[in-house]
């Protein structure tokens, strides 16, 4: 998300309104946590300095790729600085894993406010927001008939209608994932083949391009994140709200067992020299009050129960979401790779 300093104002401002304000109450610097992070939002920003605010430990920050950062804390072995590593996807946080760059962390405050599916069985690392990808489709042309699940979309039926972004994105490798979890190997295959079949074009862009594509006409069926909409879906901007009015969204399978979920997540790092404040900032980012800002701040929902949706998303808040472990798309993610090399999905 591009950073403005409006955006930001406006987002301090709804910090200080959730956690009392600080400035005056700032307390002096008297420790620090490195973080490694794949994401890139403001909000997460606003929230480290509301930590640094209220405990006086600085938050240092490293932006890059999830797979880049995972190259270079392996690279720095004991010697990295990193505490924590964060990224956007359950299927990153189990390549981090595989690369044994967390430790396990045993903390019940912690396993208490994030559900058993969105957290490592060991405590490696927890789920701090989620989303769903799901299925959109132009408001004009409708919803087609008979369309109730992810896997209706391979349906001949939908033949040129489907619009979506490469099989090398990590978010449709764990929706491939999730569907070998739950229907096998060879249904995820024949799945994957009938999609390709039912392409409006060549996969190509973000899911912003999706969601362009669809509003425009082009292809009737996009598959994206859902808080990709919600920066359509009464945006300020006008030329944003009338692409915004233009589709509408759908989630899948919501007769069985519900629509993908995916996860942001963090977790301690193996060789963490500041371990005890690592753990304090995963703490802190899972307060209700951080979780529905954290979450705001990318259109997503809170992983945390009980915690509000705030912002445009909210309006898309009563789902039935898929409980699959977020493990589980990891786990599956290099064959889902193999199943879209065969498939002929670029």
């Amino acid at each position: 998300m591009k950073r403005t300093r409006k955006w930001i104002a406006g987002f301090i401002m709804l910090m200080a309104g959730a956690c009392g304000g600080a400035g005056d109450d700032a307390r002096p610097i008297t420790g620090e946590v490195n973080v490694y992070s794949g994401r890139h939002y403001d909000s997460d920003i606003v929230l480290f300095d509301q930590f640094t605010e209220e405990t006086g430990i600085r938050v240092n920050l490293i932006e890059a790729g999830g797979d880049a950062l995972i190259e270079r804390i392996t690279q720095e072995a004991e010697a990295s600085p990193a505490d924590i590593f964060m990224t956007a996807d359950a299927g990153i946080l189990w390549r981090a894993d595989q690369r044994d760059v967390f430790r396990m962390t045993d903390s019940e405050a912690l396993e208490e406010r994030v559900p058993a599916q969105y957290r490592h069985p060991d405590g490696k690392w927890f789920g701090l927001s989620k989303r769903a990808r799901i299925i959109i489709y132009n408001g004009e042309m409708g919803l087609p008939e008979g369309l109730e699940t992810y896997e209706d979309l391979a349906d001949p039926a939908y033949r040129g209608m489907i619009c979506v972004r490469s099989s090398s994105n990590i978010y449709n490798q764990s929706l491939l994932a999730s569907i070998i979890a739950h229907d096998g190997a060879e249904e995820a295959e024949a799945w994957t083949k009938g999609v390709v079949d039912n392409f409006a074009r060549k996969p190509q862009g973000n899911d912003t391009s999706q969601i362009e594509a669809v509003a425009a006409g082009l292809c009737r069926l996009g598959i994206v994140n859902s808080y990709y909409t919600a920066r359509f879906k009464g945006a300020d901007d006008p030329k944003a709200a009338a692409i915004g009015d233009k589709f509408e969204l759908f989630f899948p399978n919501q007769n069985g067992r519900g629509a993908h979920v995916n996860i942001s997540g963090a977790g301690v790092t193996k060789y963490a020299p500041n371990a005890e404040n690592a753990e304090k900032l995963i703490a802190f980012l899972l307060r209700d009050e951080s979780q529905a800002a954290f979450a705001s701040g990318n259109n997503e929902y809170p992983v945390v129960p009980g915690v509000a949706p705030q912002g445009p998303i909210a309006a898309y808040a009563d789902f039935k979401a898929d409980e699959l472990p977020a493990s589980a798309l990891g786990e599956h993610q290099a064959e889902a790779v193999g199943i879209f090399d065969r498939a002929g999905w670029p």
